[in-house]
């Protein structure tokens, strides 16, 4: 069993990165082999609409052709038997990296065909871990769950299960009175950070103890 952890966010040790290690914990508590990649240490981009991975027959059908630092990466999700991805929200959406990553990781395997189907020849588990500042009322108000809930869809699509894990209101800072921040109460997100943030992480492990046993 190898989950493999995806780091969509710049931080190595903040939110979404203790999110990830919290899902590999309890995936290595079943006997898992795990790993984490962080894509800002990597150099690649996004999907660069070559269509190598649809010509029919071709070298690389159903596989993505670019050659940088994300191919060893997806050939490494290719062989998992879970994939976690997690990714703070920035602006309503994922990271660029992560969105780049899920560009190249999904497209090859997607079928132009009525209905669409996968070319992905196993079902694996996907799990999708977004932190984020907003609340989860605003999240809902301003439409961010509508972009959620595509990913998810889309995954399941692809790899055959899917599901999200969301936290909200997260510390982003670790000392706000040097920083610009009026929009909501800085005392609220560290009493959120003592109470409700650990109960976030539980999720996470909970997860990877989930995937690691299906």
């Amino acid at each position: 069993m190898k989950v493999l952890a995806v780091n969509g966010s710049p931080r190595k040790k903040w939110n979404t990165a203790m999110m990830l290690e919290k899902t590999l914990e309890g995936a290595a508590s079943k006997g898992a082999e795990t790993e984490m990649i962080h894509l800002y240490d990597l150099k690649y981009t996004g999907c660069t609409s070559c269509f190598a991975c649809k010509i029919k027959d071709g070298k690389s059908y159903g596989k993505c052709s670019v050659n940088d630092d994300l191919k060893p990466v997806l050939e490494n999700a290719a062989e998992a038997d879970a994939v976690i991805l997690g990714s703070p929200i920035y602006f309503g959406n994922t990271t660029g990296e992560m969105r780049s990553f899920m560009e190249r990781f999904m497209f090859p395997y997607l079928v132009y065909s009525g209905p669409p189907r996968s070319l992905f020849k196993k079902k694996i588990n996907i799990g999708l871990i977004y932190t984020m500042n907003a609340p989860e009322a605003v999240m809902k108000d301003v439409g961010y769950d509508k972009y959620l809930e595509s990913n998810e869809m889309m995954t399941k699509m692809l790899f055959g299960s899917s599901e999200t894990l969301c936290s909200y209101e997260t510390l982003q800072f670790e000392d706000y009175s040097k920083v610009v921040f009026e929009l909501f109460d800085p005392s609220v997100r560290i009493t959120r950070r003592e109470q409700i943030f650990p109960k976030d992480l539980k999720k996470a492990y909970d997860m990877g103890v989930r995937f690691a046993s299906l």
